[in-house]
């Protein structure tokens, strides 16, 4: 799989499902779009190294969780800032392409903290046992799984607060 024909399979294998993932972490597809882009360009410039790693796909996901969280955290200083400016930009709203934004999943999901979604969407919708996302997000399993624990809980909160807005699926 090394040589630029190699990154092509590659790119073209992980790169919907790595926008999805983002997707679901941060809540903005044309955001999650970006971060998976810089995150494959940042894979591009050291694929003769990564090509030869056994999971190429588990150093993608690692560098683009962290460019989401920094854009997380920018544009929390932006929104923060602009309320101080009494300027207050609404949150984005999902783009018709956005599946799950457009569910009561998602939207509970989008209410909860970074840390939280992270770790949920990694564990359930990436289907990553804890030890893969303590690593990919350098935290130990005890912190991982006690993030699982209390996002699972906030979730609930969340979908409980809204009382008929879930459907029954069945």
């Amino acid at each position: 799989m090394r040589g630029r024909a190699g990154f092509e399979d590659f790119y073209r294998a992980n790169y919907g499902r790595m926008v999805a993932l983002v997707t679901a972490v941060i809540g903005d597809r044309a955001e999650a779009e970006d971060v998976a882009q810089e995150a494959f360009a940042r894979a591009l410039a050291r694929w003769n190294r990564l090509s030869g790693y056994d999971l190429p796909e588990a150093w993608v996901r690692r560098v683009a969780l962290r460019i989401a969280a920094d854009s997380g955290r920018r544009l929390h200083r932006a929104l923060r800032t602009g309320a101080r400016l009494s300027a207050q930009r609404p949150a984005p709203s999902p783009a018709p392409g956005d599946g799950l934004g457009f569910t009561e999943l998602g939207r509970a999901l989008a209410q909860l903290p970074l840390r939280h979604r992270e770790v949920l969407v990694l564990h359930y919708l990436a289907d990553l046992p804890v030890e893969q996302i303590a690593v990919d997000i350098g935290l130990s399993p005890g912190t991982v799984k006690s993030r699982l624990a209390a996002g699972r809980r906030r979730l609930e909160r969340e979908l409980t607060q809204h009382p008929g807005a879930v459907r029954d699926a069945g």
